[in-house]
């Protein structure tokens, strides 16, 4: 172990030597080079963990998305990127995944300066990126065309061929691998691309489509347009040479999305919501400090601001009290500070809006239900610093059970058996993972067929090295509409030609 916080500490300390060593142009990236917003409008990024000043970036603008459609749509027409060999594009994007891994360090140390993430978990984001264009590269192979002789003598084949322009719009939480979970299968695909990362974590966006040009991708193939989201993704999201939308973010927004592919083009739109994920504990689950462990690291994980954290304990009277007591103990060793600190483990939510709304439902729940621990705000440099809230008692018509926070907040709901666990997992509109913690398999394996969640792990946390995306998952209800990774998510940046010959 203390090999492992050594590694870790020295990644970190050269991240933090690496912070100089270039400054990224926040402007939108369209046909191979940065251009000035046709808008004279501004934000102010504020740094969520001192609450100050950072970085002063365009509020785009319907023009700047409108100028980006046309490079990518001009780049797939009549540019050189989907008529390319497959071994020609695979060289250019295996390229392409290497530079991104080659400058990590980097990309890792934008994400942590846009959101405060602690700089010694940040590390390893970029290079699951890498992993992960690599895999999407290889797996192109896999989905390219099928065909058959027909019993009546006709020739039967199928092509998949990349749908044309798609629109990713990208949240603020894992900037660089969000972005590449939208950008990978899109491009290996032989789509063109534009991407609108959220105006709360710019920096790591405009970085990638650098190392895109200097991997050699042609201009126009992967645009970048920075700004307001109300803006900028609401045009990509009407546009009718945009001929799919893939979108990560909150329920709210992605039921607009949703709606503006209807009202235009009725382009292909998969949006990956909201998650309210369960974390289901049986009394006889094999090890119950292993599973505070587990519940504690996830909901504490870039401060409960990930879709798929397990944010409601739903766990068996018999052991409620001693899983309470052993999540209150690990809550205890958090250690928030400077985020360029490598003991730092515990950083600041993304922004003072995202603060208040965290702390607004940590005080209702107060009320509702009881407060077991923590739920303060934290006195750290002015920063937007939240104590893990641990809340007991919560009913299943509670808001907080009901309603994604995205914060440190963890809910309690006992129960005694194990059609009322199933029960009361189910009673959410989300559906984007479960977690489970029993020694039966027999238990495991009716939770996992009757759970409503795209992802269900037994005995197990979210998997780490997982961002080559191996495995296809799909939401169930508020939570989203579309796979993602694998061989269902690559194949979905594909439109299939049936083409029937007969002779």
């Amino acid at each position: 172990m203390d090999a492992v916080i050594n590694k870790r500490n020295a990644r970190s300390q050269n991240i933090v030597a690496n912070k100089a060593e270039k400054q990224v142009a926040v402007h939108s990236y369209i046909n191979g080079s940065f251009v000035t917003s046709s808008s004279s409008d501004t934000l102010q990024l504020i740094n969520p963990a001192n609450g100050c000043e950072s970085i002063t970036m365009p509020a785009g603008s319907e023009l700047d998305a409108i100028e980006a459609v046309s490079s990518a749509k001009s780049a797939f027409e009549q540019g050189p990127w989907p008529s390319l060999s497959r071994a020609t594009r695979h060289s250019i994007l295996y390229k392409f995944a290497n530079l991104i891994e080659q400058y990590s360090l980097e990309l890792d140390r934008l994400d942590a300066d846009d959101m405060g993430k602690p700089i010694g978990l940040a590390f390893g984001n970029a290079a699951s990126a890498a992993d992960l264009l690599r895999y999407c590269v290889d797996t192109t192979e896999s989905i390219i065309a099928d065909s058959y002789n027909s019993d009546s003598g006709c020739f039967i084949a199928q092509q998949l061929k990349p749908r044309g322009v798609v629109a990713a719009v990208v949240p603020w939480n894992f900037p660089t691998l969000s972005a590449m979970t939208k950008v990978a299968p899109a491009l290996a695909a032989g789509n063109c691309v534009v991407l609108k990362p959220s105006e709360q974590s710019p920096q790591s966006a405009s970085r990638l489509a650098e190392l895109a040009t200097e991997a050699g991708i042609p201009p126009g193939v992967l645009n970048v347009v920075q700004g307001q989201g109300n803006i900028v993704a609401r045009t990509l999201g009407l546009h009718n040479d945009v001929n799919m939308i893939t979108f990560t973010g909150s329920t709210a927004v992605g039921k607009l999305i949703l709606q503006y592919a209807g009202q235009s083009n009725m382009k292909l739109a998969h949006v990956e919501c909201g998650g309210k994920s369960p974390q289901i504990v049986f009394a006889d689950c094999h090890d119950l400090d292993e599973v505070a462990d587990s519940i504690a690291d996830l909901i504490l994980l870039n401060q409960g601001q990930l879709c798929v954290t397990g944010s409601r304990v739903i766990v068996e009277q018999k052991v409620e009290l001693e899983l309470i007591d052993k999540i209150i103990q690990r809550f205890r060793k958090v250690s928030p500070g400077d985020p360029l600190d490598p003991a730092t483990t515990y950083g600041p939510l993304a922004s003072r809006q995202h603060m208040e709304k965290v702390l607004g439902y940590i005080e209702g729940g107060a009320k509702t239900a009881n407060l077991l621990y923590g739920g303060q705000r934290l006195d750290f440099s002015n920063g937007n610093f939240v104590e893990p809230a641990l809340i007991g008692n919560v009913s299943v018509e509670d808001r907080l059970f009901q309603e994604e926070i995205f914060g440190p907040v963890l809910t309690v709901t006992r129960f005694r058996s194990l059609d009322e666990a199933i029960e009361i997992a189910n009673a959410t509109d989300y559906g984007l993972a479960a977690y489970a913690w029993t020694t039966s398999l027999k238990t495991g394996m009716r939770l996992s067929a009757e759970i409503h969640a795209g992802m269900v792990t037994v005995n197990a946390a979210t998997p780490e090295g997982e961002g080559s995306g191996a495995i296809s998952t799909e939401p169930y209800g508020l939570s989203g509409v579309g796979a993602e990774f694998g061989i269902a998510g690559l194949a979905s940046y594909t439109r299939a030609q049936v083409r029937w010959f007969n002779h």
